[in-house]
């Protein structure tokens, strides 16, 4: 079992022994509470049965003040057990994954662009994905952040900024699993996250000064009529009090409909702004050495006051104004103090001020997230390494391997694109060449988000990627294999004439005939050649292997070989100079009586 695992396998056993340990504890509350609220009601009943009876009144307080300070320990209590199973099912699922018995993550399906220039083709997004196994984010703009990660590159200066913060992080297995678990605390949907964005785009209606002064003086005179009545009596204190009250209520329900707008409707969104402010407090509150982390954190400040401390107050006031559905409550408070009035203003207050900053704040919180999961990914795979950033266009791989392969069965390369910047790529079926343009392009991308790669050492300029590696026929577009083939080798040809570009084809122009395909692949490749590209092309056509000798400087056969030995076939996908010489199609067909 690998470090790592034994590392979860420990803390799955310490945080499920701890929320064992206060669910036991929480039931005993839960006991305590019916018999406290048992003996409240029968003293109750006593109190009243015996003319208040002085000792019945005592006992009637004094299990009520017990009773509501059990239920705020109850409340703290069960937010410990949320927080500890979150943390025990985090590392039951990491536990699971590096053991290889499922990927128990979001695997990002709806990220899935079928005419994205790479993701598609390289597997980023979907069932058993990059991003399947990269992903422990549990808010929707924390997938959203770390989906654009995978698919748009970052500078060189973001990437090695990146790289620091990542490097951190992963070295922080508590705070790490501590903001995933406080993440997964309730849930969180695209649905919420645009809610409250809309929310910040609505109109600002404030009060007037005329409607300020009102909402201070009628509840002030409701009062003092209250008290007069209640002090020397009379029908002129109590009809001025009922008079008041109701046009208390009248106020209210002036302003009710707006009350129901600002409120948003749905207490999920508030659980969320909850959860926004505890993970912006643990970014802010955490001293960070990365020059990115420290940026992250300087994004949450705002005149001294910290955005966790914004969202707090938000979170409040969201609270405060959702009892309104409350109607015998909402009736007395605000025809009393026309609570839910200034509740209102006050909330249109913080909107005026904060609101354009939300969606920033929550940008931080998708980012943090993303970087995390990377961190994660950095964790698990201590053998890893970042590379080393040039701009002058030159990649180089020391035992590339694929990431999404099991350490026991994947075969490393070393591959450079220094002086020859083009290889033609040849080998049988099964050798093992897909897979291999696979390695190097998912690589790549995770070279650009700042993440280590599979590999001992690398050497990257960091590049725009293009891919022709899984096509199909669209109906819905009306378009055949072929033209949709030939649509995206337009892209990378327009992608080329622009900027330096790293390009992966496998075999292309399968949609046409033999002849057709050898001549459109060579003037294929001498067109890229003629531009500024980096790559690779994996053809079946042993013929087009000779244009390298047209073009040395520019051009390297390398193939993936196959050995007939002793009636088997056998695969040790190692990468060779030169161009494959066995065949393998034929053989297997007649080892299975096809032919």
């Amino acid at each position: 079992m690998a470090p790592q695992n034994l590392i979860y396998k420990t803390r799955l056993d310490q945080f499920l022994s701890l929320y064992n340990q206060q669910r036991q504890r929480f039931n005993i509350m839960s006991t305590i509470r019916i018999v406290l609220l048992v003996v409240f009601l029968l003293t109750l009943y006593l109190m009243i049965k015996n003319d208040g009876a002085v000792q019945w009144i005592i006992i009637a307080i004094f299990s009520s003040i017990a009773f509501f300070i059990l239920i705020n320990k109850h409340m703290k209590l069960a937010q410990k057990m949320r927080m500890h199973r979150a943390l025990a099912d985090i590392n039951q699922n990491e536990h699971d994954y590096l053991s290889r018995t499922s990927i128990p993550f979001d695997d990002g399906n709806e990220h899935i662009f079928t005419k994205h220039p790479y993701t598609y083709d390289l597997d980023i997004f979907g069932d058993h994905s990059l991003f399947h196994r990269l992903n422990r984010t549990a808010t929707y703009i924390g997938s959203k952040k770390l989906a654009h990660f995978l698919s748009h590159r970052l500078s060189n200066e973001e990437i090695f900024s990146q790289q620091d913060a990542i490097k951190e992080i992963s070295s922080k297995i508590e705070w790490r699993q501590e903001m995933l678990a406080v993440a997964m605390t309730s849930d969180d949907s695209q649905k919420t996250y645009n809610t409250l964005i809309d929310w910040t785009k609505t109109e600002v209606k404030q009060h007037s000064s005329l409607m300020k002064i009102i909402s201070y003086l009628l509840p002030i005179m409701t009062v003092l009529f209250l008290v007069a009545y209640a002090w020397i009596g009379g029908d002129i204190p109590r009809l001025s009090f009922a008079f008041l009250f109701l046009i208390n209520l009248g106020i209210l329900g002036k302003h009710f409909r707006q009350i129901k707008d600002e409120i948003l409707g749905e207490s999920q969104i508030n659980k969320s702004i909850q959860k926004y402010s505890r993970l912006m407090y643990m970014l802010e509150s955490h001293s960070f050495q990365s020059t990115k982390l420290q940026q992250l954190q300087k994004r949450l400040l705002t005149d001294n006051e910290t955005a966790s401390h914004h969202i707090a107050n938000l979170s409040r006031l969201f609270q405060q104004m959702d009892s309104v559905h409350n109607p015998m409550g909402a009736i007395i408070f605000n025809g009393m103090s026309l609570y839910h009035v200034h509740t209102l203003r006050k909330l249109q207050e913080w909107k005026a001020t904060f609101a354009p900053m939300i969606s920033d704040w929550l940008e931080v919180i998708g980012e943090i997230e993303a970087i995390n999961s990377l961190s994660n990914f950095a964790y698990n795979n201590p053998a890893y390494t970042y590379p080393n950033l040039n701009s002058q266009e030159q990649i180089t791989f020391s035992n590339l391997g694929h990431p999404m392969l099991p350490d026991n069965v994947r075969v490393c390369n070393d591959v450079t694109f220094i002086n020859q910047k083009f290889i033609i790529l040849t080998g049988s079926n099964m050798s093992g060449k897909s897979t291999f343009l696979r390695s190097l392009g998912i690589n790549m991308v995770l070279a650009s988000t700042g993440a280590p790669v599979c590999a001992t050492a690398a050497n990257i300029h960091p590049l725009d990627i293009y891919v022709s590696m899984r096509l199909s026929d669209s109906l819905s577009d009306n378009e055949s294999y072929f033209f949709a083939e030939v649509k995206r080798l337009k892209e990378v040809m327009d992608a080329a004439d622009s900027k330096l570009t790293f390009i992966l084809l496998d075999e292309i122009l399968r949609g046409t005939n033999s002849d057709d395909k050898r001549q459109g692949t060579v003037e294929v490749i001498k067109k890229l050649i003629s531009k500024r590209v980096i790559g690779v092309i994996a053809t079946h056509d042993l013929k087009v292997c000779d244009t390298t000798s047209d073009y040395p400087t520019q051009l390297i056969n390398k193939n993936f070989e196959v050995e007939i030995r002793e009636g088997e076939l056998l695969f040790d996908y190692k990468l060779r100079d030169g161009v494959c010489k066995n065949k393998s199609a034929t053989y297997i067909m007649k080892k299975m009586k096809i032919i």
